[in-house]
């Protein structure tokens, strides 16, 4: 058993988003020459997601696939977005201190509690089999990362992990 690993970066817009990462993900596992075995795909950023989902091909006019835009929209009924201080009982004044005064963050940039919910709900992590060197995702399988902080753009971190056998 060997295991191998890469990471690659996602620049983020200052609104919820979903990032197909599933073709990063096909040339890792052939450049590792992978027959069977596992991959998984995580996010160590707490107010962003990984989900396997089906590509509908639709988009917003922002470019965000339909059935993607469907979750966002499921969930701002689930947790609404964070408009203002006070909404929800984070971020507290003593997180925006200290996101200030130790990360010189800006106030405002603590407004993303609804993406810390999502993102827990959701999950950080998609685990998917790899039988003859493919991933197995099904007919319309994609991989998707998804960054639900709207605060401001960012570049994130997305980690694969490889197992093979």
């Amino acid at each position: 058993m060997r295991s191998q690993s890469r990471s690659i970066t996602v620049e983020t817009p200052a609104r919820q988003e979903f990032f197909d990462v599933t073709a990063q993900l096909e040339d890792f596992v052939a450049a590792e020459g992978v027959g069977d075995g596992i991959v998984v795909v995580y996010s160590p950023h707490t107010s962003c997601c990984v989900i396997l989902q089906e590509e509908s091909e639709d988009t917003t006019y922002y470019g965000t696939q339909l059935l993607l835009q469907d979750t966002l929209n499921v969930f701002a009924k689930i947790a609404p977005p964070t408009r203002h201080e006070g909404q929800y009982l984070h971020p507290g004044p003593i997180h925006i201190r200290n996101a200030g005064e130790l990360r010189d963050e800006l106030p405002e940039w603590g407004l993303n509690t609804d993406g810390h919910i999502i993102s827990s709900i959701l999950g950080r992590s998609e685990t998917i089999p790899i039988v003859a060197g493919r991933l197995v995702l099904g007919e319309f399988g994609r991989v998707y990362f998804g960054d639900l902080d709207s605060v401001r753009a960012r570049t994130r971190t997305v980690h694969f992990q490889l197992v093979a056998v």
